[in-house]
């Protein structure tokens, strides 16, 4: 399946130089491993898409809901940190 989301500038062009190996989006909707996602360069000062588009297979999903590594009260105050691997 192929799921389309828009993306900012700087977050399209480090997915599109290779540097940006992950994404992080609100889990408001479904998606599988193998799905293909579609992003969409969109820029919030214009509020208009601007034609650039990538599409990448998504190879892993990780749901911030299911981690239970640590107490909450230090998610709370400390939040994540997501890094891209090479």
């Amino acid at each position: 399946m192929k799921i389309e989301k828009k993306t900012w500038p700087k977050e399209f062009q480090a997915v599109l130089e290779g540097r940006k190996k992950f994404d992080l989006r609100l889990a408001d909707f479904k998606i599988n491993e193998g799905d293909i996602l579609v992003l969409k360069e969109f820029n919030p000062e214009t509020k208009s898409y601007t034609g650039r588009i990538l599409e990448k297979k998504v190879s892993y999903i990780l749901k911030t809901k299911d981690l239970q590594h640590y107490p909450k009260e230090e998610m709370e105050k400390f939040g994540f940190q997501i890094m891209s691997l090479e």
